[in-house]
This record gives C-alpha cells, sequence and structure tokens, in this order.
C-alpha cells in the first residue's frame, strides 16, 4: 500500500470511511510519503479529524507531507476544461456554453470520472496544488464507490475525442493498475454493512478486471474483560454485542479470500487523538 499512487476508500454510509482513510493518510504521510487527502462529501468532516480548518475547495497543509482538500465534482470539471484548453477565451466560452450545463450535470460517470481525475491531475503536479506521491481518495459510498471506479471506462466508451476522453482512457489503465492503484473497502461488523461490502468485492473483479485490497472493519468491540458480572445487564449486553460482532466478522471472512483488517471502538471524539489511537491499531493489524 505504501507504494500506490491512488488509495480508493469506499464503504457504507456511516462505517467510519472517512476516518479510515484520514488514518490511512496520515500513517502515509507519517511515513515520508507526499499524500493528499481528497474528500467528495459536501458536508466536510475530514478536517474535524485533522483539526485544521475547513477547505471549501481549497488545499489545506495539514503537517508534514499531508495536505487535505474538499472537492465538488462540478468544480473539478470546471478545472479540467480550463487545464486542457489552457486559453482563457476558450475557456470562458465552453463554461459559459448553453451545452455544458446539461452535459456536466447529466452525462453519466461524468462527475465521478472528474473526481478521478483530479488524484491525477494532482499526482501530476497539474491541480493548482503541492505535487503529491498519494492521492488517498475518500469515495462515496458504496454503490456510488462502484460508479465512481467504473465512470473512466463508461465515459471512454462514449466519448471518443476531446479533453474528458483522453482523461477517460488514462484514469482507465490507472484504475485497473493494481500495482498503481488500491481499492479498500471500509465495514462496520454488522449485517447490512457487511453484506454490502460482500457484494462490492464479489462485483470487482467482473466490472474493473481487478478485485479488491483490504477490508477494515471499523468499531470492534473488545471482548468481555474477565471479571466482568455476567448478571449486569450492561454486561450482557455489551457480550451479546460482541457475539454478533463476531458472527459478522466470520462472514466477512468465510465470503472473502483477502485481508480484514479490525479496528476497535476507541472511547475518543473526532480529532487528532482519535486517528493517532486508531493508526497504531492498523499497523499492528497489518
Amino acid at each position: 500500500m505504501r507504494s500506490r499512487q491512488l488509495l480508493v476508500v469506499t464503504g457504507k454510509g456511516g462505517v467510519g470511511k472517512t476516518t479510515v482513510a484520514a488514518v490511512l493518510a496520515v500513517a502515509l504521510a507519517e511515513g515520508g510519503r507526499r499524500v493528499l487527502l481528497l474528500e467528495a462529501d459536501p458536508r466536510e468532516s475530514a478536517h474535524h479529524l485533522l483539526e485544521v480548518p475547513p477547505s471549501a475547495g481549497e488545499v489545506v497543509p495539514v503537517e508534514g507531507g499531508l495536505y487535505l482538500q474538499n472537492l465538488s465534482p462540478r468544480q473539478v470539471m470546471d478545472e479540467v476544461v480550463r487545464d486542457q484548453l489552457r486559453l482563457e477565451v476558450l475557456v470562458r466560452r465552453v463554461l459559459s456554453s448553453p451545452v455544458y450545463e446539461p452535459f456536466a450535470g447529466g452525462a453519466p460517470g461524468l462527475k465521478e470520472m472528474a473526481l478521478l481525475g483530479h488524484a491525477w491531475r494532482a499526482l501530476h503536479g497539474r491541480a493548482g496544488g503541492p505535487r503529491v506521491e498519494t492521492v488517498v481518495l475518500d469515495a462515496p459510498a458504496t454503490g456510488h464507490g462502484v460508479s465512481l471506479l467504473r465512470a473512466p471506462s463508461l465515459v471512454a466508451e462514449v466519448i471518443r475525442a476531446g479533453p474528458f476522453a483522453r482523461m477517460a482512457r488514462e484514469l482507465t489503465d490507472l484504475v485497473k493498475d493494481v500495482k498503481r492503484c488500491g481499492v479498500l473497502a471500509v465495514t462496520t461488523a454488522s449485517e447490512m454493512p457487511v453484506q454490502e461490502t460482500l457484494e462490492l468485492l464479489h462485483a470487482l473483479p467482473d466490472l474493473l478486471g481487478r478485485g479488491g485490497d483490504a477490508v477494515v472493519a471499523n468499531g470492534v468491540l473488545a471482548p468481555l474483560a474477565g471479571d466482568a458480572d455476567p448478571a449486569d445487564a450492561a454486561a450482557a449486553l455489551w457480550q451479546r454485542r460482541w457475539q454478533a460482532q463476531q458472527g459478522e466478522l466470520k462472514r466477512l471472512r468465510q465470503g472473502w479470500a483477502g485481508p480484514v483488517l479490525s479496528l476497535p471502538l476507541l472511547p475518543l471524539e473526532p480529532g487528532r487523538a482519535l486517528v493517532a489511537g486508531l493508526r497504531r491499531q492498523l499497523e499492528e493489524a497489518w
């Protein structure tokens, strides 16, 4: 994972996907790589974890070689036009064209491809910020995450010429290259997230010609302490939930042969302390 250029982190909403993406970004940056954590959620939550100001579309330095950026797909698409056409008179003509608005808003796969395109441009020093070695993309939730990964090949089939066609071909090669791109699925040890994760992992080989790299099971309970009173209601509830989680983790491992990494539920508020604690746990699990 340390040598990948792009790490796509996806998972069902509410499983801690952004937290895991932040943990990976911090770990890679502290390992000496220049890293951009790219967030696509307009609600912006990654800055709370890293304790920096909101991005609002700008690149925010965190520390060392780590940067954070929150982007909207439309913002990225406009940047692609500027990057490819270069002449401001042509850029203004395209962005103000009555054809561009419905094209940018409704073309299948284009918004998703634009996010990947921004990652590619950041890796090549063409995104207006620092050139980085790795982009950790906090991707949309599972179903949309699959659409994100499929988008370049779909766009390449439909659009055969021009800047978006060239970008689609380059991104298709990047996403399918297991040496340059990693796909991580985040889940919790509960029924629906595990089921969605298994469906994603089983679909990837047919959709992309490649599989996922790892699953991160987030928020896993620790086993009940040996001196706990089994008659205590809270202890009994904890034990039942722990057993249910273990059952789902077993189902996950039976349904997929790749690595499953468990992160514990830590009694910490979102922030650098939580990220640091989970980073230690992730490195031990890996």
